[in-house]
């Protein structure tokens, strides 16, 4: 077997960043995995699309949480179309899901609910060329207002309304019209990537550690993130992955469900307190295979890991104002207080 080139594992890295378009995070099944924690007990699936927004689960598998609470986990790759039908079918008992997934859900009436909030905030990366960065003097320490400024009149490159959105949302805060900007829609980051590199596009918005993969190879400089675009962070986004499960899963194991987010809790607790730490990083090279430790290290700091996951109202707030604000739904995102719960959460 031939190994991949440098090149062809970017590409492979940036096709699973697709799956979690941050903000956004989309999700439909393509195959599954298992792993299992000790020996014995219950054995529950996950739903989980191979992101950063998974390393908690993944780190509770691996530090033995899981196993301490009496369960073996079995993961099932899923993305957008696939991901609340897996869910109703019982082919999956837990989903790792997105703001944007979890209220296109709730839009449709699919009876689920939100258990535990195990992220925060948007680990998203604006990628520019290094042409266009030489030719703007650019460089990844530029201020967030110097990029936006170059980014006016250039040419953009979207993947998905979310990304639109969200690269709007950035424009906007400094004073560039989103209008003024030509976008070049294409199918996915992996294609943002190669039109990056062929001069079509001058820029792109997607999930790290993509941006920052591209970066290693020099073919572009990341020049905005969510540590210099505060509407991208937890502070103003709110919430940036769920653990959701069925109404009629919970209605019948719902020790089952404690269990299983008590353990998630703990390994976001500890992330918060050890973020790069060697447990860390092996649980994020399980969910992003290939990626170097130097990315995924960025990656993992852009993203708020609470020692608690409980909820709140306000917390809810930011998630639908910023849902709201990309522009990406195609009717206002709503919900009640029967969509989510801190019942199951020690």
């Amino acid at each position: 077997m031939r190994t991949q080139t440098r090149s062809t594992r970017i590409s492979h890295a940036i096709a699973l960043a697709t799956a979690v378009v941050l903000g956004a995070g989309l999700l439909t099944a393509c195959g599954s995995s298992s792993s299992s924690s000790g020996s014995g007990g219950d054995t529950v699936t996950v739903g989980v699309s191979n992101n950063i927004f998974d390393v908690p689960i993944r780190l509770a598998d691996s530090n033995g949480y899981f196993a301490k609470q009496g369960l073996k986990v079995k993961y099932v790759t899923i993305t957008a179309s696939t991901g609340s039908s897996a869910l109703q079918s019982g082919s999956v008992q837990f989903l790792n899901d997105s703001p944007t997934a979890f209220l296109s859900a709730i839009s449709k009436g699919i009876p689920q609910t939100a258990i535990a909030a195990n992220a925060g905030g948007n680990p998203l990366g604006l990628i520019v060329s290094t042409k266009f960065a030489k030719a703007h003097q650019l460089t990844a320490d530029s201020t967030a207002d110097q990029a936006a400024a170059a980014l006016a009149g250039s040419t953009g490159g979207a993947s998905s309304a979310n990304t639109k959105g969200e690269a709007s949302i950035y424009l906007k805060k400094y004073g560039v019209d989103p209008g003024k900007v030509k976008w070049v829609s294409l199918p996915s980051p992996t294609a943002d990537n190669a039109a990056l590199k062929s001069g079509q596009i001058d820029w792109f918005v997607t999930s790290e550690p993509a941006p920052l993969q591209i970066q290693e190879t020099g073919d572009g400089i990341v020049v905005a993130d969510s540590t210099k675009v505060p509407e991208w962070s937890s502070a103003q986004a709110g919430y940036g992955q769920f653990v959701v499960a069925s109404n009629s899963y919970l209605s019948q194991h719902a020790a089952t469900a404690k269990k299983f987010v008590t353990a998630v809790q703990q390994a976001t607790a500890y992330m918060n307190a050890n973020v790069v730490s060697p447990p860390v990083l092996t649980a994020t090279q399980a969910a992003l295979p290939g990626v170097s430790a130097t990315a995924l290290q960025a990656s993992l700091r852009q993203v708020e890991w609470p020692v608690s996951e409980a909820m709140s109202p306000e917390g809810w707030t930011k998630v639908l104002a910023f849902i709201n604000s990309l522009g990406a739904v195609s009717q206002k995102a709503v919900i009640s207080d029967s969509d989510w719960t801190n019942k199951y959460l020690q």
